[in-house]
């Protein structure tokens, strides 16, 4: 039985499709005006994981995950640069698919886009207006009049009248309400705009959410997810606006993956531990990545920091010597008390920690199992496989990973066999402190060395 943690309810509940068989699950993708961070990289790897865990269990998902191409982070920067918005957010949509490719990232079933749906976000404004939940205001923005929806606050928390008395509004401020906020904005001299019944304009960033979410899923889907921080306002508004404009409960299920700190502290710009997936590439394999994002539970805080990279790193390692030595495994009959314990903790609102655990102790009963005859090491190896794949990890061929080279600061794979060869030719001639030297140079350049009795074997460490 599968239980899900919703933050709507603040609880663990048993997961029950709107549908049988069937999940429709919506994301707040990326604002696109800059490369991801950790942060973007933790969320799209926790959903993605989420994706491929139910369909691993026989679900038939449509897995929805916007692009936000227009909003006024956007236009600053496409300012600032002296170019085209459309040139900004195509530069880095293009960016944002190769870093979540390198990452292993299944693409989502549909990836609307906020430029694309001005007619739904329109139309549902129109419909706010009609139901006297939104009002125009004097400067010609439209805002979503909050006081009007009861269970305002229910997502995050917060109380109406806490959340009043701590803002503070200018005292030309167009809204009837400090918590309005605004549906759509009146475009100013030169910025890009659309045609609306209340004047050039663009749509506010949270409309946007509820009129893609709603045109893909319909108006009641089950789960909605996305980053700790977007919980409020962004999720909060989606809400208030979405349920008063049709009526229905809009998504049954809320999910959160937990904020990203750098060394103990919140990661930021103006701190200076703000670190771009694109500058991690350059450092470790992006599998290294996926494997440290998915080592913690999706809802706790994870730490970032080089050591625990590092320790990512040696982990993931280890699960790749244990098939290597195993021998080339891609498919065959699985271990079912493995795959029933994995699905176990996975059912437990997704722990991936302890999914990992139990592949850990999968390449620990190949190490001991392989060299015993009639040993069960096939298909232990192929169990394991199975189940990393669940996770989007292990995928690529041991011996090729193992030897994978990142950054170019170290030894080329060229350089380094040609070095083995001339150890194998000083060791035959019995020139044992030439191969003794030559076996410390690689080992001073990270590179391990395992004699085999069909020869030398290397891997990066």
């Amino acid at each position: 039985m599968l239980k899900i943690y919703n933050s709507l309810t603040g609880q663990k509940e048993e997961f029950k499709p709107i549908v049988a068989g069937k999940v429709g699950m919506y994301v707040c993708g990326i604002t696109v005006y800059d490369l991801l961070h950790i942060g973007h990289a933790r969320m799209l790897v926790v959903f993605d994981m989420v994706t491929r865990y139910l369909r691993s269990r026989g679900y038939e998902v449509n897995y929805v995950r916007n692009i936000t191409d227009i909003d006024d982070k956007i236009i600053k920067r496409a300012e600032e640069n002296g170019e085209d918005i459309q040139a900004l957010t195509g530069r880095y949509i293009a960016a944002m698919d190769a870093d979540a490719k390198a990452l292993n990232m299944l693409p989502p079933d549909h990836e609307p886009r906020a430029t694309d749906h001005i007619e739904q976000i329109i139309s549902m404004i129109v419909r706010l207006e009609e139901k006297d939940y939104a009002y125009a205001a004097d400067n010609g923005d439209v805002y979503f009049a909050v006081s009007r929806y009861r269970d305002y606050g229910r997502l995050s928390g917060k109380k109406i009248d806490e959340l009043r008395a701590g803002e503070r509004v200018a005292v030309d401020e167009a809204k009837r309400d400090p918590l309005d906020f605004v549906l759509w904005k009146a475009a100013k001299p030169g910025e890009t705009s659309w045609d609306s019944p209340w004047g050039p304009g663009r749509p506010g960033w949270h409309i946007e959410c509820s009129a893609m979410s709603i045109h893909c899923l319909g108006e009641h889907f089950d789960i909605h997810g996305g980053g700790q921080d977007l919980q409020f306002p962004h999720h909060e508004n989606e809400i208030a606006q979405s349920c008063c404009a049709t009526g229905s409960a809009f998504v049954n299920l809320w999910m959160h993956n937990g904020f990203v700190r750098v060394d103990e502290e919140k990661m930021s710009k103006s701190l200076g531990n703000f670190f771009t997936v694109r500058e991690v590439l350059e450092t470790f394999h992006p599998e290294v990545i996926r494997f440290f994002i998915l080592s913690s539970h999706y809802r706790s805080q994870l730490n970032y920091s080089d050591a625990h990279l590092e320790e990512a790193k040696a982990s993931l390692e280890g699960l790749y010597i244990a098939l290597r030595d195993a021998g080339a495994v891609t498919k065959g009959e699985t271990d079912d008390s493995y795959v029933d314990r994995f699905n176990a903790v996975m059912d437990d609102d997704f722990n991936t920690a302890r999914a990992i655990a139990i592949l850990h102790e999968l390449a620990r009963e190949i190490n001991r199992a392989k060299d015993k005859t009639g040993s069960e090491t096939p298909k232990l190896a192929a169990t394991l496989k199975h189940l990393g794949g669940i996770l989007g990890l292990l995928q690529c061929e041991p011996g090729a990973y193992l030897q994978s080279e990142v950054g170019d600061d170290g030894l080329s794979t060229d350089e380094i066999e040609a070095l083995i060869v001339e150890r194998s030719k000083a060791r035959q001639e019995k020139d044992f402190a030439e191969s003794d030297r030559i076996r410390d140079l690689l080992d001073k350049q990270g590179i391990a060395l395992e004699d085999k009795p069909d020869g030398t074997r290397w891997r990066r460490t």
